[in-house]
């Protein structure tokens, strides 16, 4: 039986930094509407340290989760980032208020963005952000202002790698004059394939392309169903093979599936152990 471990997914790099190709969103540790606590904090730093202990190495948060709820269990889990956990990558994002549970209110103004940046340092318990998403772009605030200030801070050594978050090409391009956008974090999944353009340019120009709600599947998954039906042949979930799919759809693909449960966890690890056939492939892309 071949052990589950997300380096079966393969890796992906950013600068000096390498990682295997499925991570972990931290967006469901916190509480009701990701807002306020975990119901369960031990459960949720068990969780992180199973989802290393798994190979996951990249894990993905933002300072609006809770707000700084799953920062702070993360930091929890594996500062100082030293033994085990010296090689984790880490992506935060910023440019999300919150006012309440399920409520987001984007805000780009250049110095809100800069305290965005500090206050996750300090509560993930880091020196330098590895990866950086504008988490929303502000149509009130000038793009060129929103992105040359997370420029500016990464020229200060506050970032490493700057992102966009679901955004169109052609702010992508826009974005492109003020810093080098070396990630995208857009939704994208089996049932949800409107950025097909986006993820095809990211794919041209070297873009790491993470895409959020990954296990989405829907009606897709009825009984009968292409993804029942090829869950059955390689006995497992339909979430599993949609998240195969993912991985084999683009080498520049990184889903980052969240959960606040260590068997989901190692489930949505073990989809790494699945191997669709071109065949498969096909009959997951008629779907729509």
């Amino acid at each position: 039986m071949t052990e589950i471990n997300a380096a079966n997914a393969g890796t992906l790099s950013l600068g000096d930094q390498t990682f295997n190709r499925l991570g972990y969103g931290a967006m469901q540790l916190p509480g009701k509407g990701v807002w306020g606590p975990s119901a369960d904090p031990q459960n949720a730093v068990a969780v992180l340290r199973r989802a290393a202990e798994l190979g996951v190495n990249f894990i993905d948060t933002a300072d609006a989760y809770g707000p700084f709820t799953a920062n702070l269990l993360i930091k929890e889990a594996f500062a100082p980032y030293n033994g085990n956990y010296q090689n984790l990558t880490i992506s935060t994002k910023v440019g999300f208020t919150r006012q309440g549970p399920n409520e987001w209110t984007v805000v780009g103004r250049p110095a809100y963005l800069r305290q965005e940046v500090e206050l996750n340092l300090r509560s993930l318990g880091l020196e330098t952000l590895d990866l950086v998403f504008l988490h929303r772009i502000d149509p009130k605030v000038p793009l060129g202002d929103q992105v040359g200030e997370l420029a500016k801070m990464q020229k200060e050594g506050k970032i490493k790698h700057i992102g966009l978050s679901q955004v169109s090409v052609a702010q992508i391009e826009e974005a492109g004059q003020y810093a080098k956008i070396e990630a995208v974090q857009n939704l994208y999944n089996v049932t949800n394939r409107k950025d097909e353009a986006v993820l095809n340019y990211c794919e041209a120009h070297h873009i790491l392309f993470v895409p959020w709600f990954p296990l989405a599947t829907g009606a897709l998954a009825k009984p009968g169903s292409v993804l029942d039906n090829l869950a059955k042949k390689h006995q497992a979930s339909p979430a599993q093979i949609a998240l195969a799919w993912l991985l084999k759809r683009s080498p520049v693909m990184l889903p980052i599936p969240g959960t606040a449960n260590q068997d989901h966890l190692a489930q949505n690890v073990a989809a790494t152990n699945i191997a669709l056939t071109d065949e498969d492939v096909q009959a997951i892309n008629a779907l729509q």
